[in-house]
Protein backbone atom coordinates (compact mmCIF):
# COMPACT_ATOMS: atom_id res chain seq x y z
CA UNK A 1 0.00 0.00 0.00
CA UNK A 2 2.81 2.44 0.81
CA UNK A 3 4.25 1.97 -2.69
CA UNK A 4 0.94 3.22 -4.09
CA UNK A 5 1.05 6.17 -1.70
CA UNK A 6 4.61 6.89 -2.85
CA UNK A 7 3.58 6.78 -6.52
CA UNK A 8 0.72 9.16 -5.77
CA UNK A 9 3.15 11.48 -3.97
CA UNK A 10 5.36 11.49 -7.07
CA UNK A 11 2.39 12.34 -9.26
CA UNK A 12 1.58 15.28 -7.00
CA UNK A 13 5.20 16.35 -7.36
CA UNK A 14 4.62 16.42 -11.11
CA UNK A 15 1.44 18.43 -10.48
CA UNK A 16 3.27 21.11 -8.52
CA UNK A 17 5.87 21.42 -11.27
CA UNK A 18 3.03 21.75 -13.79
CA UNK A 19 1.50 24.54 -11.69
CA UNK A 20 4.84 26.37 -11.69
CA UNK A 21 5.02 26.05 -15.46
CA UNK A 22 1.50 27.44 -15.87
CA UNK A 23 2.21 30.29 -13.42
CA UNK A 24 5.25 31.23 -15.50
CA UNK A 25 3.12 31.86 -18.60
CA UNK A 26 0.19 33.67 -16.94
CA UNK A 27 -0.27 36.96 -15.12
CA UNK A 28 -2.48 38.59 -12.52
CA UNK A 29 -5.01 36.61 -10.53
CA UNK A 30 -4.68 33.59 -12.82
CA UNK A 31 -0.98 33.44 -11.99
CA UNK A 32 -1.74 33.57 -8.26
CA UNK A 33 -4.27 30.76 -8.76
CA UNK A 34 -1.52 28.59 -10.23
CA UNK A 35 0.75 29.51 -7.32
CA UNK A 36 -2.06 28.45 -4.99
CA UNK A 37 -2.31 25.15 -6.86
CA UNK A 38 1.44 24.79 -6.46
CA UNK A 39 1.17 25.24 -2.68
CA UNK A 40 -1.69 22.76 -2.34
CA UNK A 41 -0.08 20.06 -4.47
CA UNK A 42 3.27 20.59 -2.72
CA UNK A 43 1.66 20.03 0.70
CA UNK A 44 -0.20 16.93 -0.51
CA UNK A 45 2.95 15.51 -2.10
CA UNK A 46 5.00 16.05 1.06
CA UNK A 47 2.29 14.59 3.30
CA UNK A 48 2.08 11.47 1.13
CA UNK A 49 5.88 11.16 1.07
CA UNK A 50 5.94 11.36 4.88
CA UNK A 51 3.29 8.64 5.08
CA UNK A 52 5.16 6.38 2.64
CA UNK A 53 8.46 6.72 4.52
CA UNK A 54 6.90 5.36 7.67
CA UNK A 55 7.42 1.86 6.30
CA UNK A 56 9.67 2.25 3.22
CA UNK A 57 13.42 2.96 3.45
CA UNK A 58 13.94 6.75 3.26
CA UNK A 59 16.70 6.55 0.65
CA UNK A 60 14.65 4.42 -1.69
CA UNK A 61 11.41 6.33 -1.11
CA UNK A 62 13.02 9.71 -1.72
CA UNK A 63 14.81 8.53 -4.86
CA UNK A 64 11.64 6.99 -6.28
CA UNK A 65 9.60 10.09 -5.37
CA UNK A 66 12.00 12.46 -7.09
CA UNK A 67 12.34 10.08 -10.04
CA UNK A 68 8.58 9.91 -10.59
CA UNK A 69 8.42 13.69 -10.31
CA UNK A 70 11.29 14.14 -12.76
CA UNK A 71 9.86 11.73 -15.33
CA UNK A 72 6.39 13.23 -14.98
CA UNK A 73 7.72 16.76 -15.27
CA UNK A 74 9.70 15.95 -18.41
CA UNK A 75 6.62 14.34 -19.97
CA UNK A 76 4.45 17.34 -19.04
CA UNK A 77 7.10 19.58 -20.54
CA UNK A 78 7.07 17.63 -23.78
CA UNK A 79 3.31 17.15 -24.14
CA UNK A 80 1.93 20.33 -22.55
CA UNK A 81 4.65 22.95 -22.86
CA UNK A 82 5.96 21.69 -26.24
CA UNK A 83 9.55 21.18 -25.05
CA UNK A 84 11.85 19.20 -27.38
CA UNK A 85 11.72 15.39 -27.36
CA UNK A 86 14.95 14.47 -29.12
CA UNK A 87 16.59 11.04 -29.03
CA UNK A 88 19.03 11.66 -26.16
CA UNK A 89 16.37 13.22 -23.95
CA UNK A 90 14.13 10.18 -24.41
CA UNK A 91 17.08 7.82 -23.91
CA UNK A 92 18.00 9.34 -20.56
CA UNK A 93 14.36 9.48 -19.53
CA UNK A 94 14.19 5.71 -20.16
CA UNK A 95 17.32 5.13 -18.06
CA UNK A 96 15.71 7.09 -15.22
CA UNK A 97 12.56 4.97 -15.46
CA UNK A 98 14.74 1.83 -15.42
CA UNK A 99 16.52 3.08 -12.31
CA UNK A 100 13.22 3.73 -10.51
CA UNK A 101 11.98 0.25 -11.41
CA UNK A 102 15.31 -1.23 -10.27
CA UNK A 103 15.09 0.49 -6.86
CA UNK A 104 11.56 -0.86 -6.43
CA UNK A 105 12.71 -4.36 -7.43
CA UNK A 106 15.52 -4.52 -4.87
CA UNK A 107 13.61 -2.88 -1.99
CA UNK A 108 11.27 -4.39 0.54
Amino acid sequence: MNWLILILAGLFETAFAFCLGKAKITTGLVQWGWYGGFAVTLIISMALLIKATQTLPIGTAYAVWTGIGAVGTVLVGIFVFKEPAHLWRIFFLMTLIGSIAGLKAVSE
